[in-house]
């Protein structure tokens, strides 16, 4: 199931660009086709294969240099008992470790998909990516250990792709709590210091605040999403968990402001349940057990677009819609936030207070990043109205364009 998700980036004649599709997971249909994919199944074995993230001569093709999601030597890191910012994980480290003589090649089916386009730091030359989960999907029985470098923000040297840091959000991830918000760059202001920073909105509802150069967290923000459960193993009866595998912030790109001193985040707030299943021995088929994590439907979801402060990690306002939000954000020198809807809304705020000041109807779903443009002198807003089968939202296949006028 390997593809290319992320649209390339050239840099310095080169082409670079990922693999997804590499976290091995069964994603079930609804049986109703105009609802969301049903429940993720999560099942032990050899499944998947490794990512990368690789660079190609822009005239030629030839492979200049590539950077595998999950090492040969190494991959079972520290065996973390707690996320690095010192969140416990539900671990039994000493099962683990006396497990791993029997998964030497689990590394081979390791996961980490790179899903969404690099952040790169022309002048220091690194570039930064997240990872996606590793294989298989919630089930960490066959893979034990950290499973470097899943789930985690990575720095490569751009010219080479030789690791300069990673920093691993959830080490053996169980939840699906893939880097999939793209990275963005900017100056923090950090205990009296401008800091040279990288940030990366989460699936597990927190903004990561790293020095681009070291690595070092400076600090993660206030949760922009409601937390319940997280970090927690399923159960028979099934644990209601949020942020899960949906997100916290999924593929949606941020937008910073640095004059306001602000990041405009897209979040989602829908619960799922995390159940563990067995299936009894029939015939020659033997007993199995796995997990499932399928989203509540019938329980409250929606979506809230979050300003934080570049600095100090803290919610400044927050704006609530009626369904989660899926694709992007764009904010502009002159206080506006724009982002759309599953509903076919795109929508203008005002940058200081999140209050809504302009808004447009589709009929489709707004589930794409908006971009700016200018023409002759006069500016432009376009944005995919596409919809999102994933999210159940109404599918078109229509880019609108609106021209900016002054007051």
């Amino acid at each position: 199931g390997a593809g290319i998700n992320m649209a390339p980036m050239v840099f310095d004649g080169k082409v670079i660009v990922g693999i997804t599709g590499v976290g091995y997971g069964l994603h079930l249909d609804s049986p109703d086709p105009d609802a969301p994919l049903g429940a993720v199944v999560g099942i032990a074995g050899n499944y998947g294969r490794r990512g990368f993230m690789a660079a190609y001569d822009a005239n030629t093709g030839t492979l200049a240099w590539k950077f595998d999601t999950v090492p040969e030597q190494g991959w079972e890191g520290e065996f973390r008992q707690t996320t690095p910012d010192g969140v416990t994980l539900p671990r039994n480290i000493e099962q683990e470790k006396a497990a791993a003589a029997q998964y030497p090649d689990a590394w081979k089916y390791g996961g980490g998909s790179a899903w969404s386009t690099p952040a790169i730091d022309r002048k220091n030359g690194i570039l930064y990516f997240g990872t996606g989960n590793p294989s298989p999907q919630m089930e960490g029985s066959s893979r034990p250990g950290d499973n470097l470098y899943t789930a985690s923000l990575v720095a490569l040297d751009v010219r080479t792709g030789k690791l300069k840091w990673h920093y691993q959000q959830v080490p053996h991830d169980m939840w699906g709590y893939d880097v999939a918000s793209p990275p963005v760059l900017f100056t923090s202001q950090h205990q009296g210091q401008a800091i040279e920073a990288v940030g990366q909105a989460g699936k597990t509802g927190w903004f990561y605040v790293h020095n681009r150069i070291t690595g070092e967290l400076l600090f993660k923000s206030e949760a922009f999403v409601p937390q319940h459960n997280m970090f927690t193993l399923p159960t028979e009866q099934g644990n209601v968990i949020y942020p899960g595998v949906i997100g916290g912030s999924n593929w949606s790109p941020v937008s910073v402001d640095e004059q306001r001193r602000m990041v405009f985040i897209a979040g989602i707030h829908w619960p799922v349940k995390y159940q563990l299943h067995a299936l009894k021995a029939k015939g020659n088929k033997p007993a199995l057990k796995y997990s499932s994590m399928s989203p509540i439907e019938d329980g409250e979801k929606y979506g809230l677009l979050s300003a934080i402060h570049l600095d100090t990690g803290k919610l400044v306002w927050q704006h609530k819609v009626n369904a989660p939000l899926i694709g992007g954000v764009l904010s502009t020198q002159t206080g506006l936030v724009f982002s759309g809807e599953g509903s076919g809304e795109f929508f203008a705020l005002d940058s200081n207070t999140g209050k809504r000041v302009w808004q447009h109807n589709n009929s489709a779903g707004v589930n794409a990043p908006p971009v700016a443009y200018e023409v002759s002198g006069k500016q432009f807003l376009a944005v995919a109205v596409g919809g999102n089968k994933l999210f159940g939202f109404k599918q078109g296949q229509t880019i609108k364009a609106w021209a900016l006028r002054a007051k």
